[in-house]
């Protein structure tokens, strides 16, 4: 078991790589690129990068430091994300006219708050402060993820669609068939157990019952997409959701996002600029509805979220994520087994996003975390081509709206 002085030690490494991670992840951009702010469910990384020190301030230093002074006390209103209980926020859609504070005074504020952090990291941290320092480096990087989505998306909105930077481009490799893994009819423990850091709704471990499943080897390619569209998969209402054909008519998806069509081929806006569509790779940037219309095309289902975590409990966490920098869904030569289960494309499933048997908020403002937004969104599992690797593991529960589309979502089937 490890002491007390190599557990604080550890969480002042962790504090300090994923600070700096995140700054990485700044450095391709602009000031301009910074303040940009192109839907209203994106965010500008300027605000990312105040955003995630407002959370070390506001639940850490000004909760536990005696006498603490704020950097700035408008800040404590300015980036509150969502947070009711704090007093009021901004409008959400209104971050992008945030012109000021500008970059520089951004980084001064993180500058400041990395120094009162280390302070309190060089000292005695309770057993719950030091939670709430893990809880606010994993917020973190969550916000390392929206960084990358959220730019994509804004850097496609530009007529030019210019490049987050270049992209590292691996040899292409065939998917191969989709094989299937077959798992029995019985009772299974899912959720998470143990002492390793979790957030609220992946709790509390509970039983289900689970009739016989396959889950497919592999995510779906862009290929096996193209032939949905190519049979009229847009255009046939009876494999849509109600509520989903009226997206598609309301919105005229006929692809999904970030594709583009040129005479004969198919083109895709990556990180790294407008490339040829890859065939191979696993589709992305697809609705919740979009998965469910193409697994009835397919004449299969979405897995549910206990399905996906007892086929996933047994697989290694690794694959294609945030530190291979290769930041896009990459093809994977076909094998036995379950393949990419980790990393690519977050995979959407059939359940609803509600609270585990027995789940409890935790007390105070952070039991705004997750909780409240337990009503009309979807569980996806399984990280994505930016989701940092000591973030990701078999419990976590990522949801969305279904008709988000701008993260790195895609299509695992299930029978």
């Amino acid at each position: 078991m490890r002491s007390a002085t190599e557990s604080l030690s550890t969480l002042a490494r962790m504090y300090t790589a994923v600070r700096a991670q995140t700054e990485r992840l700044a450095e391709p951009l602009t000031a301009e690129d910074q303040a940009v702010q192109s839907m209203p469910d994106a965010s500008p990384t300027k605000w990312h990068l105040a955003h995630t020190t407002w959370f070390y301030e506001t639940f850490i230093l000004a909760a536990i430091v005696p006498g603490y002074t704020h950097f700035d006390p408008r800040f404590t209103f300015l980036f509150n994300s969502y947070y009711k209980q704090l007093r009021g926020h901004p409008i959400r859609a209104n971050r992008g006219l945030m012109a000021r504070p500008n970059l520089d005074e951004v980084r001064e504020y993180r500058s400041y708050v990395d120094a009162q952090m280390t302070g309190l990291l060089d000292g005695a941290l309770t057993p719950d402060m030091a939670g709430l320092v893990e809880l606010g480096l994993n917020h973190e990087q969550q916000h390392q993820e929206l960084i990358l989505t959220d730019i994509k998306h804004a850097l496609w909105s530009n007529p030019l669609r210019p490049a987050y930077l270049p992209l590292r481009d691996d040899p292409q490799q065939s998917a191969g068939a989709i094989s299937w893994a077959g798992f029995g009819e019985g009772l299974y423990e899912i959720g998470h157990g143990g002492n390793q850091f979790a957030f609220d709704n992946e709790s509390p471990r509970h039983k289900v019952y689970l009739y016989p499943f396959r889950l497919a080897s592999r995510p779906v390619t862009n290929g096996e997409y193209l032939a949905f569209m190519a049979d009229g998969g847009y255009r046939r209402p009876e494999l849509w959701l109600s509520d989903g054909w009226d997206m598609v008519g309301a919105n005229q998806w006929d692809s999904p996002l970030y594709w583009a069509r040129e005479q004969e081929r198919w083109l895709v806006y990556t990180l790294g600029g407008v490339r040829p569509l890859g065939l191979e790779e696993p589709v992305s940037h697809v609705s919740y509805y979009e998965a469910d219309a193409y697994a009835r095309w397919a004449g299969k289902r979405l897995p549910t979220e206990a399905e996906w975590e007892v086929a996933a409990t047994a697989c290694k966490v690794e694959g294609n994520l945030l530190e291979r920098e290769r930041y896009h869904p990459a093809a994977t030569a076909g094998s036995d087994g379950l393949q990419q289960l980790f990393g690519d494309v977050w995979e959407w499933t059939a359940s609803p996003y509600v609270g585990y048997p027995g789940y409890k908020p935790p007390a105070g403002v952070l039991g705004e975390y997750n909780g409240k937004f337990m009503c009309n969104q979807m569980v996806l599992r399984g990280g994505s081509c930016a989701t940092p690797r000591s973030h990701i593991r078999a419990t976590y529960r990522n949801f969305f709206p279904p008709a988000a589309r701008w993260q790195f979502m895609g299509i695992r089937l299930a029978e």
